[in-house]
């Protein structure tokens, strides 16, 4: 019993480290984002929900918000998977930068998916789930539908990345 206990509290103290880097990295995330919505806005005219191109001519299309989140997404899992590596499972012996990586950032990319949906369904206006335009009507920072869009999706998104990271992405190497 004190075995399953000790491994409980290990798991919990890495779920924690986990999460305060889950943190940090949603700080690169919403930072990132920012200055690339900025960056369209002032430098190129381009709001963050206008078209950046068709799905294959279909009613469907991905959006500045789309690809200004993918860029976020990749910075903040490089910078998550730094701190994981040398702090959240300093424990596990260390593979090469790159064997360890793909893992993370194909775990990261299903929880992308996640986070890319409900993103995408709160930013829609005939979304059930939509952020209310009322509210969030971009007259300023704190009332920008897709900052909060982004920063809601992202943390909907860390437990599925934690799990998946946890047993794949860093898990102790087979005894041979």
């Amino acid at each position: 019993m004190a075995s399953t206990s000790v491994r409980l509290a290990a798991s919990a103290r890495e779920f924690v480290k986990f999460g305060l880097v889950g943190g940090s990295g949603v700080a690169v995330n919403l930072v990132v984002f920012y200055v690339l919505k900025k960056t369209i806005d002032l430098g190129f005219g381009i709001h963050e929900a206008d078209v950046f191109f068709n799905l294959f001519g279909t009613r469907f299309n991905v959006r500045w918000y789309h690809v200004l989140s993918t860029l976020s997404f990749v910075a903040a899992n490089v910078w998550n998977y730094q701190l994981n590596r040398y702090w959240t499972f300093k424990h596990i012996p260390r593979k090469p930068w790159l064997k360890g990586f793909v893992p993370f950032i194909a775990t990261g990319v299903l929880a992308f998916g996640v986070s890319l949906t409900v993103m995408t369904l709160l930013m829609n206006p005939t979304s059930p789930i939509a952020l209310p335009s009322e509210i969030f009507d971009d007259s300023s920072g704190l009332r920008t539908k897709s900052y909060w869009a982004q920063a809601i999706s992202t943390l909907i998104a860390m437990p599925v990345n934690f799990v998946i990271n946890k047993f794949w992405a860093f898990r102790k190497p087979k005894a041979v």
